[in-house]
């Protein structure tokens, strides 16, 4: 099992959506939500996804497919 730190953008349609709910029952991966500030418009959210490899890289590429800009958070991560 490996971890990833992602920051996660939202766009207006998926702001509302159980996105997060998805990941973790259809590709068997364990969030760790660290910040995340969500409004009507927008949301972004930094966490920490742990799973297998396969599992991590899927679970990326269906919020992507969903329009949710993927990327690394360098030092956005709270300890704990």
């Amino acid at each position: 099992m490996i971890s990833r730190h992602l920051r996660l953008t939202f766009p207006e349609a998926q702001v509302a959506e159980p996105v997060i709910y998805h990941v973790v029952k259809d590709f068997n991966v364990i969030p760790s939500i660290r910040r995340a500030a969500i409004e009507n418009h927008f949301g972004w959210m930094i966490v920490e996804f742990k799973g297998e490899v396969a599992d991590l890289d899927a679970a990326i590429s269906y919020l992507e497919n969903l329009g949710v800009e993927v990327s690394q958070a360098e030092g956005d991560i709270l300890a704990g």
